[in-house]
């Protein structure tokens, strides 16, 4: 483990992988949305044999293609950033980590290269069946990519399934289903991917929508429109359900994400969720008598009840986090963060006197020290913490990425319930401001889904995984400089690969797919 930390180190390292996990979730979203809606419009040329329907198919798999393919390269980048930038993060857990992310190689990225091929190339070559088949075979493969992926990612939010050894100074899995299966990993699964399912409904009807504005290509939109309206709705009343249950394993598994998420410093019975507010600048640390909001209006007792079932559940606020002392659900009294910083210091001397004591042979000492390692295993990261307010996530980035992803979740299920009723009336046509409105929609379904991630990410920290390894102790001994350059040159590539996306993106939908109106 690191011993002397340099926190522009963490600070850029963080900032790298931040810069290239936002970029890459520019790609995959789409891909995930897109790849369904053309599969869908396969089925439906599939099961009419109308000619219409294959050259709409085509169209969108075209715009498919282009962003699936800058897609995988962003994100093998930033698989390789856990070897080069994280490494002691790779040594500690990379026998639970690795697992899932091979998983993904082996299994799911062979089958989207195996069927993407047959999916493009296919056409008027292989039977109907068979190519509505890859295509759908190609969207299956994205979408278990993306479970694997996520299955990983949950892990470091909630790392389950998991036993340390101290004689390899390695988390080792000891029940891979426990990883898989945790209710963690299968509600962000979810949540994510009905997330993509909206960007890729949006950015269809967006895209139909310029169609119509300049008065062309209309059966095409008018078509496409009515798949994606439904299909986004459908996405977006799930992902208000997901969302609920993503809230409750936030609160059951990290609650100081939460309580950043609520802007809550002072927890309580019955606590309200806020509506509107405004946080205040002034309030500077959880132990300051500052005001946390200028104002706020809040549904009441809606927090307890989201977080624990019970509309006057106690919910901790991050005042009450940090100094403990309060009765939990369980009915244990919470420890205070000095005191779990004090056991994590002492895990890891133990863990030190461990493997002194069995170099030098001493099987007692050794068996000592094992034992207490165990006891205070579950606050080992806690001893890398030197301040507790090390502990609180930036609140107002947190709070406000939250609201964000909130409102426009909302806003995309009454957008979505308009365009069903006006499309399916035929009346969508001559809405040219409903139009204006789907086109401009197209960011803020993208802006939805990185403040999600925002709040994911953000929220956890210090955490690379929760409770076990701050991402102080996670990152390589590198140069700040090293990590600078390679900042300076991936922000320099993604954003050329993004322009070149949108500027290839552009030239074929104004190509257009040169669809009879008859």
């Amino acid at each position: 483990m690191i011993e002397s930390i340099d926190t522009s180190l963490v600070d850029w390292s963080r900032a790298q992988f931040a810069l290239t996990a936002i970029y890459h979730w520019l790609f995959v979203p789409l891909t995930l949305g897109l790849g369904i809606i053309q599969a869908i419009m396969e089925t439906i040329y599939y099961k009419t044999g109308k000619e219409f329907w294959k050259t709409t198919a085509q169209f969108w798999m075209k715009l498919f293609g282009i962003n699936f393919a800058i897609g995988v390269a962003t994100g093998l980048i930033l698989e390789f950033e856990f070897g080069t930038n994280w490494s002691n993060y790779s040594w500690f857990v990379g026998d639970i980590f690795g697992a899932p992310l091979a998983i993904e190689g082996v299994l799911a990225f062979f089958m989207e290269a195996t069927f993407i091929a047959v999916m493009f190339f296919g056409w008027n070559k292989v039977s109907k069946g068979f190519h509505l088949a890859s295509t759908w075979l190609t969207i299956l493969g994205a979408t278990i990519s993306a479970l694997w992926i996520l299955i990983a990612n949950a892990w470091m939010q909630y790392p389950a399934g998991m036993q340390f050894n101290p004689d390899t100074v390695r988390n080792e899995m000891f029940d891979f289903w426990a990883v898989a299966l945790s209710p963690v990993a299968i509600n962000k699964f979810f949540h994510t991917v009905l997330s993509g399912w909206i960007v890729g409904s949006m950015f269809v009807i967006g895209i139909s929508s310029w169609y119509l504005l300049r008065k062309r290509e209309t059966k095409l939109a008018l078509s496409s429109i009515k798949v994606a309206a439904a299909f986004g709705l459908v996405a977006a009343l799930l992902s208000l359900w997901t969302g609920d249950g993503s809230g409750y394993q936030v609160a059951q598994k990290q609650p100081m994400k939460l309580a950043a998420m609520e802007g809550l410093y002072e927890g309580g019975n019955g606590v309200g969720l806020v509506g509107i507010g405004l946080l205040n600048p002034e309030k500077k640390s959880y132990d300051d008598k500052v005001d946390p909001f200028l104002f706020k209006l809040e549904i009441p007792k809606t927090l307890s009840f989201l977080a624990e079932r019970d509309f006057n559940a106690y919910v901790p606020g991050i005042t009450n986090l940090i100094e403990g002392g309060y009765r939990t659900a369980d009915g244990t009294i919470a420890l205070s963060a000095a005191e779990k910083i004090a056991k994590g210091k002492l895990a890891i001397q133990a863990l030190a006197d461990y493997r002194k004591a069995k170099k030098a042979g001493d099987e007692a000492g050794a068996k000592a020290y094992r034992a207490t390692l165990d006891e205070n295993f579950a606050y080992f990261g806690y001893g890398y913490i030197k301040n507790p307010a090390e502990l609180i996530p930036p609140v107002g980035l947190t709070y406000y990425s939250f609201r964000v992803m909130v409102i426009l979740g909302g806003f995309f299920i009454l957008l979505f319930i308009l365009i069903c009723l006006q499309s399916y009336k035929d009346k969508f046509e001559d809405k040219r401001w409903l139009q204006w409105v789907c086109l401009w929609s197209i960011p803020l379904a993208y802006i939805a889904g990185q403040a999600g991630w925002i709040v994911a990410e953000v929220g956890r920290q210090p955490w690379a995984i929760q409770d076990i390894l701050p991402t102080s102790a996670a990152i390589s001994k590198l140069d700040t400089s090293s990590v600078q350059v390679t900042f300076f040159l991936f922000l320099a590539l993604f954003t050329i690969l993004l322009i070149a996306e949108i500027g290839i993106m552009v030239k074929a939908i104004k190509k257009g797919a040169n669809v009879s109106e008859q």
